[in-house]
């Protein structure tokens, strides 16, 4: 048996340990801008749901109660624009992270077969193809890929980490070269309804698919837009042969949302008041946070979209983590999502005004 170590990179936030302590020493404290970590309270209707659920002794089912069911088919004919879903086509999931990590491993890939992803991403993309012994590989344009072995393709709009988003034509473009190969698609949309200077777009959308959602999975979470990271809330939506193999192995699994949090996430996805209302506070932050990295010198690419501003000073990326936190402010490195990112950083918007406001002072 293989080593853990020699299947799987090294966990890349462990490098940033020495920073957070120069960071922590502040005499004002550290402000943390290196983890999109929800700091704002749960809504209270989400609250109430979940305490109104939590006498259920039993267990789950995995494919959730048909109220749920209900809310995901609703709320996906409303934000995305997919409106002729039916139960067979959603399918909900213990967070978007367990999903991709396992999810290559669970459609059965392995040795031979190849799982595609963008050069700059989420680290979980690469590490779910290792677990499964596939061939990770990285794109900068899908149509480019050698679709020889490739048996997953992942796209990600809005991107983390740099905020890019994907325009209907390039969703498009990667949809129809998807399904002349005969490539399945997961979309990683878990920052859809954040965009800024534009408007996300579902790979289940009409203009994208053309109503179809054969070879398509779009993959969605409550963390950041309802605050629910601590819940494990999403959800997947799409081809319904593609989730009925996943259920089915998920059943063996015992991969169950827990009936609290179905409850809540039926009372999230149907109020779009509170959604609003966060948007609010992140884009206060943002321009915040986006004026004071300009004033400072910064260059901010993409980040028209989700809960980071991608940044550069045109130096290595680990010379600016070090300047800022000398100041006690903490930043992800952008080689963290791949080499391409080795003269960025990733700023989260995930603070409270009070420290986003901190930081401001201390480096304006």
């Amino acid at each position: 048996m293989s080593s853990v170590s020699s299947r799987l990179p090294a966990f890349p936030w462990d490098r940033l340990e020495p920073y957070k302590a120069a960071a922590a020493a502040h005499p004002r404290g550290m402000v943390d801008l290196s983890v999109g970590t929800p700091v704002d309270p749960v809504p209270a209707l989400v609250q109430r749901a979940l305490a109104g659920a939590s006498d259920r002794p039993g267990y789950p089912t995995v494919w959730g109660t048909e109220e749920l069911r209900d809310a995901l088919v609703a709320w996906c004919g409303r934000r995305l624009g997919a409106g002729r879903l039916d139960h067979r086509q959603v399918l909900p999931v213990i967070g978007s992270k367990e999903l991709v990590a396992w999810l290559p491993t669970q459609l059965g890939l392995g040795p031979g077969d190849r799982v595609a992803f963008p050069r700059l991403a989420y680290p979980t993309y690469e590490v779910g193809a290792r677990l499964a012994g596939a061939e990770a590989v990285t794109y900068d344009d899908v149509t480019a890929l050698d679709p020889a072995g490739l048996k997953l393709l992942w796209l990600n709009s809005p991107s983390n980490p740099t905020g890019r988003v994907l325009s209907v034509a390039e969703l498009r473009a990667a949809v129809e070269w998807a399904r002349e190969h005969r490539v399945l698609v997961f979309s990683d949309e878990c920052y859809l309804e954040l965009g800024w200077e534009a408007e996300p777009v579902s790979v289940l959308h009409p203009d994208v698919c053309d109503g179809s959602t054969e070879g398509l999975v779009s993959v969605h979470s409550l963390s950041k837009r309802s605050n629910l990271a601590g819940y494990r809330a999403a959800f997947l939506a799409g081809d319904a042969a593609v989730l009925g193999e996943l259920l089915h192995i998920r059943k063996h699994g015992g991969m169950m949302v827990p009936a609290p949090v179905q409850a809540a996430t039926v009372a999230a996805l149907r109020d779009d008041t509170h959604v609003a209302e966060q948007r609010e506070r992140y884009a206060a932050r943002r321009t915040a946070l986006r004026d004071m990295l300009l004033a400072r010198g910064f260059r901010i690419e993409h980040s028209e979209a989700s809960l980071y501003l991608w940044a550069t000073r045109d130096e290595p990326c680990w010379e600016t983590v070090d300047e800022l936190s000398r100041h006690g402010v903490l930043v992800a490195p952008g080689d963290f999502y791949g080499p391409a990112g080795d003269r960025f950083v990733r700023v989260a918007l995930t603070a409270t005004d009070e420290r986003v406001a901190e930081a401001v002072r201390r480096l304006r």
